[in-house]
């Protein structure tokens, strides 16, 4: 499997196993089994999660079998919602999995049964959808300690306009509430941040991460770090998880510290606000930017959008995280994600810092969004990101180990 689809982006890996973008089509047996692990890998960093593929190819183990021979769950305190905002999960075995993880680590989910509604491609309505947030600035329900989102793929944007972000950022503030997601999410913390001043928290979901039959134990690790660390500190030492073939800091003077706001997520989402009342105005910023399954013309396009569009403006750095499964340029294999990054840096100016080990990969460091970060180069040619000013939970309310259970 590694050496078959090494390198190839979202939509050539699919027509690679048969699989249309249309209709969809049947494969063997075989093939069925081979994806249904925890990554489809050509290297341990820039994998394809299984939440990129189709939910017909992935198979799962019922959740009886899976956590049989766990021994030391705790009893769930921490108040959780889950919210939908975007595909369909597809499997319930894999939900009613990662519903029994979360259990096991502490987590007591109110609203399982949102799971299984499904409207179209999406996880139910849009209005559906909208309520998991709404009802709570309303008041119809109470804001829970976490907001955990179900899974990504599209959808989110529907809602932008359904929600009081206003209202619903000040009863997050009040409670002390996380969102937490990546990928599509990120037109809801992009509006959060926007226009209810609220953080939020780069993180994996249930369907994406605690659904998998091996869920990746330094990514469980790093979420409840992220959950409950006050002073969250993240090092990177190289820049292969954006591209091989860039230095870790990308600079026109010798790199300094730098304090300010982190904000972003998924490059296609945060290029899609571009010019909407969705999008932050942050001054002095830190801009963060993931993607997976697009080619380098792809992801250029997408940033000359935010260059053209004046987001760059007023920001003082550019992190990169995994730009995985971005494939080789038709035209000329040169052209490839380091030129495009290297490009941005001429037209903005701005430092540019690789390798930050978030996006759709296999293993990843989850963080605060819109918070106060601290941006140091270290001595060894990589750098450190420091935050601060975001809410926790209680680290003994984790039963960390409960995230991984199986048999």
């Amino acid at each position: 499997m590694s050496k078959i689809f090494s390198g190839l982006n979202r939509r050539q890996f699919l027509r690679q196993v048969g699989i249309g973008t249309g209709a969809g089509l049947l494969v063997t047996q075989s093939i069925t089994q081979a994806l249904a692990t925890s990554t489809i890998e050509h290297d341990n960093s820039t994998s394809l999660t299984k939440d990129d593929l189709p939910s017909t190819l992935i198979q799962q183990s019922p959740s009886s079998q899976i956590l049989q021979a766990q021994t030391s769950c705790i009893t769930p305190s921490i108040e959780t919602r889950l919210f939908a905002s975007s595909n369909v999960g597809g499997s319930n075995e894999r939900n009613q999995l990662a519903l029994d993880r979360l259990a096991c680590a502490g987590f007591k989910v109110d609203n399982p049964t949102i799971t299984t509604r499904q409207y179209l491609r999406f996880a139910g309505t849009d209005s559906q959808r909208a309520s998991d947030l709404q009802n709570i600035a309303t008041g119809a329900i109470a804001a829970p300690k976490l907001l955990l989102g179900v899974r990504g793929g599209y959808g989110a944007m529907r809602l932008l306009p359904m929600i009081d972000w206003s209202t619903l950022g000040r009863i997050m503030k009040e409670r002390g509430t996380i969102l937490a997601g990546f990928s599509d999410v990120t037109a809801i913390q992009c509006a959060l941040l926007a226009k209810g001043g609220m953080s939020s928290l780069a993180a994996p979901m249930l369907y994406s991460e605690f659904g998998k039959i091996k869920p990746d134990q330094v990514t469980c690790q790093q979420f409840a770090e992220a959950l409950s660390n006050l002073d969250l500190t993240i090092t990177i030492r190289d820049a292969s998880l954006t591209s091989p073939n860039l230095p870790s800091i990308l600079s026109n003077n010798e790199p300094k510290t730098l304090t300010g706001t982190i904000w972003g997520g998924n490059l296609s989402v945060v290029s899609a606000l571009a010019g909407s009342e969705y999008l932050p105005r942050i001054t002095d910023g830190i801009v963060f930017l993931e993607d997976v399954g697009e080619q380098a013309y792809r992801i250029e396009r997408m940033l000359y959008d935010l260059y053209l569009a004046g987001v760059f403006k007023g920001q003082q750095a550019i992190v990169f995280g995994a730009l995985s499964s971005t494939g080789e340029d038709s035209y000329d294999k040169r052209y490839d994600v380091a030129t495009v990054i290297r490009q941005l840096h001429e037209l903005t100016g701005l430092p540019i810092y690789s390798g930050m080990s978030f996006g759709h990969i296999g293993k990843k460091h989850s963080f605060p969004l819109g918070v106060t970060c601290q941006l140091s180069p270290n001595t060894i040619g990589g750098y450190q990101l420091a935050f601060s000013d975001y809410p926790t939970i209680k680290p003994d309310a984790i039963y960390v180990e409960g995230l991984w259970q199986s048999n």
